[in-house]
């Protein structure tokens, strides 16, 4: 089901063959949606964003945007037409999706139109890792990889490999070192699409510029957080003071104003 007002107070635009939607004044921030698409709680996620004083670009990528989250047919008819598609590479090592051309001319689309530093940008569970292989453009000066799930960690070199080519992890690493650049990470610790061995990468890639947020989903964890929570900012967010994925949400808002705001 697709929820009517789920853009209510954004402005759609059509750039270079994609829907975007723009709300909000402020630093820019490109919010990269999850599977299975554009979904309510990913809007949710942007709204907090322009009370936080940022702009919120909304890119579609894949399925329904305003369709209600759900982990049926529709997930499945969506998995498969991104496995086709030519915009993405969901199983090849040391590669970064073609997509990510587009979308670091969005970023610098929506830096000249907002001004300011630089961009955020936050790429969810599918697009995780599209957030770093962003930063490779110097005006992007915040990734966050939020449960970053390419390439499908379906063996011991998948779990670990994270999605970027490597001469752009490169260029990435040089810009932590010359520039400052930090990545922020989010994950359920027993999330399955988000190994341990993939954080360990990024630990050893970027060194003490990759900020890793881990929140426990191990049995009898003292949340209740179940061990299939895959969703850090939207579907298994629970925004209750002093919950883990609450104070994640807020660690992102942080990182995005320490980073943005002159």
């Amino acid at each position: 089901m697709t929820t009517p007002d789920a853009f209510d107070g954004f402005e759609k635009q059509h750039i270079d063959g994609k829907d975007v939607w723009r709300a909000g004044t402020g630093p820019a921030v490109i919010v990269i949606h999850e599977m299975p698409g554009l979904h309510p709680g990913v809007v949710a996620f942007a709204r907090r964003l322009v009370d936080a004083g940022f702009t919120a670009y909304l890119p579609s990528l894949f399925g329904t945007p305003g369709r209600e989250y759900s982990r049926g047919a529709y997930m499945n008819r969506t998995v498969l037409s991104v496995c086709v598609s030519r915009e993405f590479t969901m199983f090849a090592l040391n590669r970064t999706s073609p997509v990510v051309t587009w979308l670091r001319a969005l970023a610098a689309r929506a830096h000249a139109e907002c001004g300011g530093l630089g961009v955020g940008a936050v790429g969810m569970c599918f697009t995780g890792g599209f957030a770093l292989a962003m930063a490779v453009d110097e005006r992007v000066l915040a990734p966050v990889l939020s449960q970053p799930a390419l390439p499908a960690p379906i063996g011991r070199r998948h779990k670990a490999a994270i999605d970027i080519s490597a001469a752009d992890l490169a260029t990435v690493k040089d810009r932590t070192r010359q520039d400052g650049l930090c990545a922020l990470g989010l994950r359920f610790t027993q999330d399955p699409a988000v190994p341990d061995a993939r954080f360990a990468t990024l630990r050893r890639e970027l060194g003490d510029a990759f900020i890793a947020v881990e929140i426990d989903s191990s049995p009898g964890n003292p949340y209740g957080i179940p061990k299939d929570a895959h969703s850090v900012l939207t579907v298994h967010l629970v925004d209750e003071p002093g919950h883990p994925t609450r104070d994640a949400l807020d660690r992102v808002l942080a990182f995005y104003r320490d980073r943005l705001h002159a």
